[in-house]
């Protein structure tokens, strides 16, 4: 089994490797024979995230073996907006799956072993376009977008708005896609118009994309049970629009076309490639971005739980067939919705608006680094902060927070403040509020988590890993392949097609080689530096004066 070597100065002893685990009753000789049968088989998985598209063909043991990515542009018209082209999104799509189907069949692979595809996402991000035509009426407002902040105030002293969280799992703020739907329709007066003439189309990139792949004359208008979940319009314990959520924010059903919510896993429901070299394979799974890590991760138990970091940073931990509505801060959310007659599976979920943007944010903005990989060096070059936390809410704070007003904020700089102190105080930014969301999921839970199992961009850091093993107090496992989120598209299209049947058949999926970083300071030590946090937290609100905040919302 392979053992990483490398070491980083100023760093924590390296991960050690995680005992591999077999399939419970099968001799080794049952599992090798069922290798070789799965390997004839692939699945293709659409990662559409906030930053890239990515498109990745897996065989049926979870192995990669053709991929192409694409970076798209991020659009800034002002302070707070987050927006992208939705017709450059599906257009790196496309693009994708082209360059890494001729990448597959280069190697000798015939497109008929394709036996699905599966969709994952960036959540939240909305997109509206004109029903008759397909044509989007506005950009894409994306996830972390903040310039509904005034509004969202408004939303909050609305009469109801204290009963909305017990029926979609999530507090009104910035994040839901509602809340950008709103200010569509009350800024864009195309929007607007076509809202009037009910002939106004809704959805998160999920649905924008499969309307488009299947081709736009199909009219598949649908989207999953994980994405629904994110909009503030789908009842939680229903599975299904609530007539109350919609009436709060004031959308009269006749005149917007809103997707259908089916399961995540389904050979029908998605349709199939209309064009390109795919044309005819069935589009059969479809998982928001944090659920199908999850999936990814094999977190199909009560109890376990997974980190991703990547552009933000978002933990969910599986609380099971019954939503479990957060006290302290945390979403309640689908997991996960496999149907032929399984129940949904619930999650909490702690998002955190900044994490690898953070780091983007050193390179690109103030020039520390000139790749994001190159973080871990830079922040090795020194022994700690030295005194330095830097709370990253460039997108105010998301959970457990929830601090609308809240601007990044540096605390402690003095004259020996370096770059590297800067750097170090970027990835403890996350550490520490992936520690307040753990705090927050065991007051909710009931049960404290024993370890941690992580991915995305950040985690490829062993520098910031064993960071966060130390401030957690728990160990962080790290699987040996990190693309984790396409796997879990890709699983929940094999479920619709038959290529596995039950859960317990991906035991082994991505199980070898993982690293465990174990915590190596004491209790007491993270605590202080937890506590130092908290108060930086205090000190970073309310930045902004109302009418300040409310200036940045003009259109």
């Amino acid at each position: 089994m392979a053992t990483e070597k490398s070491s980083a100065p100023g760093g924590d002893p390296q991960p050690v490797p995680k005992e591999e685990t077999n399939l419970a009753n099968n001799n080794s000789q049952e599992t090798e024979l069922d290798e070789k049968k799965l390997k004839k088989f692939y699945i293709g998985s659409i990662d559409q995230g906030t930053t890239s598209t990515r498109f990745i063909i897996f065989d049926g043991t979870g192995t990669p073996v053709a991929s192409h990515q694409i970076e798209f542009s991020q659009i800034y018209q002002q302070s707070g907006w987050h927006e992208h082209d939705p017709k450059e999104i599906l257009e790196s799509v496309e693009q994708c799956i082209e360059k890494a189907t001729q990448a597959f069949k280069d190697q000798g692979h015939d497109i008929s072993d394709i036996k699905a595809i599966g969709i994952t996402n960036q959540r939240e991000t909305t997109v509206v376009w004109d029903s008759e035509t397909g044509e989007p009426l506005y950009n894409a407002i994306a996830w972390p977008d903040t310039r509904t902040k005034g509004l969202v105030r408004e939303l909050k002293a609305r009469e109801g708005a204290d009963e909305l969280h017990d029926l979609c799992g999530l507090p009104l703020s910035t994040y839901p896609s509602s809340v950008k739907l709103l200010w569509l329709l009350d800024q864009v007066d195309a929007v607007r118009e076509a809202y009037d003439q009910a002939r106004l189309s809704f959805g998160t990139i999920d649905t924008w994309l499969l309307y488009h792949l299947n081709g736009k004359e199909r009219g598949i208008h649908v989207t999953d049970a994980t994405n629904a979940s994110r909009t503030m319009f789908m009842n939680l314990h229903k599975v299904e629009y609530d007539d109350k959520l919609l009436g709060f924010f004031g959308l009269d059903r006749n005149k917007i076309k809103l997707p259908k919510i089916v399961p995540s896993s389904c050979p029908d429901s998605f349709g199939a490639m209309g064009s390109g070299s795919l044309k005819g394979i069935r589009i059969a799974g479809c998982l928001g971005d944090q659920s199908a890590a999850l999936v990814g991760q094999q977190g199909f138990t009560p109890g376990s739980a997974k980190n991703t970091y990547g552009t933000g940073c978002f933990l969910l931990y599986n609380v099971g067939e019954k939503p479990v509505i957060s006290k302290h801060g945390l979403l309640a959310t689908v997991a996960y919705d496999f149907g032929r007659g399984r129940k949904p599976v619930y999650a909490l979920e702690g998002s955190i608006a900044v994490a690898g943007s953070g780091v983007k944010f050193l390179m690109n903005n103030l020039g520390f680094i000139t790749h994001s990989h190159k973080i871990s060096d830079l922040a090795a070059t020194v022994e700690d902060n030295g005194g330095c936390v830097f709370v990253t809410a460039f997108s105010g704070l998301f959970a457990p927070y929830w601090i609308d007003d809240a601007k990044g904020t540096i605390f402690g700089i003095t004259q020996h403040t370096e770059r590297g102190h800067i750097a170090r105080a970027t990835l403890e930014a996350t550490c520490f509020q992936t520690k307040a969301i753990l705090d927050a999921m065991e007051l909710d839970s009931g049960h404290k988590l024993t370890e941690l199992a992580v991915d995305g961009g950040m985690s490829n850091s062993n520098l910031c890993m064993h960071t966060q093993a130390n401030i957690i107090g728990i160990p962080v496992d790290r699987p040996a392949m990190r693309e984790t989120t396409s796997l879990g598209a890709a699983i929940a299209a094999g479920f619709a097609v038959d290529i596995w049947e039950e859960f317990h058949e991906l035991k082994e999926i991505n199980q070898k080689d993982r690293k465990i970083f174990e915590p190596s300071i004491s209790k007491e030590e993270s605590a202080k530096m937890f506590k130092k946090w908290g108060r930086a937290v205090e000190m970073c609100r309310g930045w902004l004066s109302s009418d300040e905040q409310n200036g940045d919302v003009d259109f």
